[in-house]
């Protein structure tokens, strides 16, 4: 090969190899920047103040549904929400059959009757792999730490009860509530659907299982601390991991029912938030992660609830803020 064909070949490889390095650095330059935007924006958006400042807010009708323990926040929410965003309208959807709850809102998700869904509990195995048989995934977004309560008849004289008695409770093994120190009464365990067990009626709303407690002295509920603390015909009973160590889910001083309605108990987030209250769990908004509206519509109302405005908002209906 002559000297001038070489040096034409290293030319043309000179030229080849400067071109394939410019067109990788464009390409990492290029999906590195829109990873550290994504994240940007991710971050931002957990650091807004007010409903405006969230981005991304889909134009449309889209309905939510799923646990009634949100029955509280949703009701001063979403009309928040609707005059900041008018154009983001929210429909509470209720099932055609059965009772509004964690399950019947994931399930409904899952059949495309929803965009997006409140839970109270985490998303089981099951659930995912239905959303991965069916094409996409679910993802929950923690938004709020709830406390559980057990409201009981105001006649029950006890001081109140462990965890694990409640859990001998429900596992059958105390029964009555002399074993607990009350009176000579089978337990009488009342629920809105999910649960079994020996001396246990379902009822269909928690409205409805309150009624029940409220007219039955051997009666129990578990429910959302904030829905029974503020309740005028049944008492909650402190809770503790030891019986020297009873935490009461309502803030003190107790208010007497005698004086409900005019004031109310309110819930102990304060024991919530630090766990010295033994029965907490979280709240969820349930994304359906499948790159459409819904899960834009899904990722911008849980934005909106992590702002300081929605955190503010969840606390004022009785919850812990987790921001």
């Amino acid at each position: 090969m002559t000297q001038k064909n070489e040096t034409t070949v290293l030319v043309l490889a000179l030229l080849i190899t400067t071109g394939l390095i410019g067109l990788g650095f464009w390409w990492f330059t290029s999906n590195t920047g829109d990873k550290t935007e994504n994240l940007t924006n991710q971050t931002d958006q957990s650091h807004l103040k007010t409903f405006t400042q969230v981005k991304n807010v889909p134009r449309g009708l889209f309905s939510y549904g799923g646990s009634t323990t949100w029955a509280t926040i949703r009701r001063d929410l979403d009309p928040a929400i609707q005059t900041v965003w008018p154009q983001f309208r929210l429909r509470y959807t209720q099932p055609n059959q059965g009772n509004p709850s964690t399950g019947s809102g994931i399930r409904m998700l899952l059949d495309n009757q929803l965009s997006f869904s409140h839970a109270s509990r985490p998303i089981v195995d099951q659930e995912y792999e239905q959303a991965k048989q069916r094409g996409f995934t679910l993802v929950e977004i923690p938004v709020a730490i709830d406390g559980r309560a057990i409201a009981v008849h105001p006649s029950l004289n006890i001081p109140g009860i462990t965890i694990q008695q409640r859990d001998d409770i429900y596992a059958g093994k105390i029964t009555n509530w002399n074993q607990l120190g009350g009176p000579n009464l089978s337990i009488k365990r009342y629920a809105v659907q999910g649960d079994e067990g020996e001396n246990l009626e379902i009822v269909p709303t928690p409205t409805e299982a309150i009624r029940k407690v409220a007219e039955d002295p051997a009666g129990m509920f578990e429910a959302s601390a904030p829905l029974l603390v503020s309740q005028c015909k049944v008492k909650t009973l402190p809770l503790g991991r030891n019986s020297n160590q009873l935490i009461p889910p309502y803030k003190l001083p107790l208010v007497p029912l005698s004086e409900c309605p005019s004031k109310r108990n309110e819930a102990n987030t304060e024991a919530f938030l630090t766990g010295e209250y033994p029965l907490t769990r979280r709240l969820f908004v349930v994304v359906k992660k499948n790159n459409q509206i819904d899960q834009q519509a899904g990722e911008a109302y849980a934005n909106l609830l992590l702002t300081e405005q929605g955190q503010e908002m969840i606390e004022k209906a009785g919850f812990v803020r987790i921001r």
